[in-house]
């Protein structure tokens, strides 16, 4: 009796001992002591994991390459080319787990392989976000390691069999005079139809997800990123770093702890990650320094779309619309953008149901049109005539008196007001007799707040426009279409009303001439 009254208690002490140490585990974790060693991108820092900011790119360039269609062995054959990290053992096992690394979110899997593991949400700074990584392992079914095709189709991996949901094969015919004609099918089902009515489709808005693109993604975004995710100090301080770890490494050879051929090749590590972190301090000062803010990619658009009224010609030559993209460039896009595509059996007719874009792309999309800092195409009556308009969400009356001060810098847009008749859904003004043409119209109160079940008869809207008759004020037509105006210009006076002011620009995208200029 004795012998199993012992037997027991120590059996409930252990199982203490157990409850207490897990509980004290999930603790550390939830503060980021995370109980592994540090995987790439990442360091240990008070024994907390932080991101290293000196290898947290590679990770980032990583996750980009799979996003766009590279397998885990061309990411690493690339990597064993360019001999990044100066290694030239990178494994496609490698990669493979980098990419289902949860880490990287910022989220941390407790006892993954075993049968009830703890999933802990939030417990260390993500090097991605938690879409890009959903997006990249929904890619696992798409992305192949040995395939490749001699032709590139624009929809493969995006479209689905109305009947059976299993996604389409693709193939094409080449003709006589070199043509490609491209189609899509189900085996199982008998379906085949042509890409033209996905493409037909495509066109209603193509160019304007093209003009987006290009103007948020490869101009504003990444500099604005840039600003908030790689902040002067951290750099600074791991450039620091760096550079005590180059003198521990000097050290470590004067003391005969390294070989002449390892001294070198650990140097060039370290010294190319110096240079890199170096870069990046220098394009965040340059960041910072023009202040980039999501008010300039509302007026860049504002800007395009004048250039194209106003300077026909030489918006044609600089701007490249969806039809000057190269097959494998259109093919790019959509990879990039769309996650799939619906169809419909109508009779015997294939149509496009809806076209799911990918949530990493919509979600900023979503929150800056939200904000009123970026426009759609809404079809509306302009005069007797069925037209459309680029329409924006509220944004309050100081900001914009300030996109319209602004623009005024390069051109002579005037302002005025219109009633927008609920009930009718549809505008009447008409600009057609004095020749002018609508900028972008925009509600003068948040509605979506005021007026939620549409009950008010009418709203007030602004709108900007341009005459006919208006001239550029700029010197060089280039600056246009590689400037835009700086908000910072002293002498600009927050008004609707036409006020003279002297010009001040700021570059749209960064570039090393832009630094060297600075300089």
């Amino acid at each position: 009796m004795i012998s199993r009254l012992l037997m027991s208690v120590s059996q409930n002490e252990i199982e203490r001992t157990s409850e207490r140490t897990k509980i004290g585990l999930a603790g550390a974790i939830k503060n980021g002591h995370i109980p592994h060693i540090a995987p790439l991108g990442y360091k240990r820092e008070n024994k907390k994991l932080v991101v290293d900011y000196s290898t947290k790119d590679i990770v980032i360039r990583i996750f980009d390459l799979y996003y766009n269609g590279y397998s885990y062995q061309k990411i690493s054959n690339l990597f064993n080319k360019e001999k990044v990290l100066g290694k030239d053992n990178w494994r496609d096992s490698t990669i493979m787990g980098i990419l289902e690394n949860e880490i990287y979110k910022g989220d941390f899997v407790h006892g993954k392989k075993t049968k009830h593991p703890t999933y802990y949400e939030n417990v260390v700074e993500p090097i991605i976000s938690k879409e890009m990584w959903a997006d990249c392992q929904v890619q696992k079914k798409k992305n192949s390691r040995s395939y490749q095709r001699t032709l590139t189709y624009l929809y493969l991996q995006k479209l689905k069999c109305p009947k059976c949901n299993r996604i389409l094969g693709g193939k094409a015919t080449t003709k006589k005079n070199g043509n490609a004609y491209f189609y899509y099918y189900c085996n199982d089902c008998k379906i085949e139809f042509k890409e033209k009515v996905i493409i037909d489709y495509f066109s209603q808005f193509i160019n304007e997800l093209v003009e987006y693109d290009s103007v948020v993604n490869q101009f504003f975004l990444p500099m604005i990123k840039q600003k908030f995710d790689e902040p002067k100090e951290q750099l600074e301080k791991e450039i620091k770093e760096q550079n005590n770890k180059l003198e521990r490494i000097k050290k470590a050879y004067i003391n005969g702890v390294f070989e002449l051929k390892e001294y070198n090749e650990e140097k060039k590590i370290v010294e190319t990650a110096i240079s890199e972190l170096q870069n990046k301090l220098e394009t965040t000062d340059c960041t910072e320094e023009l202040k980039f803010t999501p008010k300039d990619i509302l007026l860049k658009r504002d800007i395009d779309f004048i250039n194209k009224v106003k300077l026909e010609k030489e918006y044609k030559a600089r701007t490249k619309t969806w039809k000057d993209y190269t097959r494998q460039e259109q093919a790019d896009l959509i990879m990039k953008y769309v996650d799939d595509i619906e169809l419909a059996l109508v009779g015997k007719e294939i149509i496009v149901n809806q076209i799911n874009f990918r949530e990493s792309i919509c979600k900023p999309c979503q929150e800056l049109y939200d904000n009123g800092y970026i426009d759609t195409t809404k079809p509306m009556i302009l005069g007797n005539v069925l037209g459309s308009v680029r329409f924006s969400n509220y944004l309050p009356e100081e900001e914009v008196g300030e996109i319209i001060m602004r623009l005024r810098q390069y051109y002579d847009v005037g302002y005025t007001e219109a009633t927008y008749y609920v009930d009718k859904q549809m505008f009447y003004f008409n600009f057609a007799e004095d020749n002018s043409a609508i900028v972008r119209v925009f509600p003068l109160e948040d509605y979506y707040k005021l007026d939620p079940d549409n009950k008010m008869e009418t709203y007030r809207f602004g709108i900007i426009y341009i005459n006919e008759e208006d001239r550029f004020q700029m010197q060089e037509i280039d600056t246009a279409f590689e400037y835009i105006p700086d908000e910072s210009n002293d002498s600009v006076i927050y008004t609707k009303d036409t006020t003279p002011i002297s010009v001040g620009v700021k570059p749209v995208k960064f570039c090393e001439e832009n630094a060297q200029e600075k300089n």
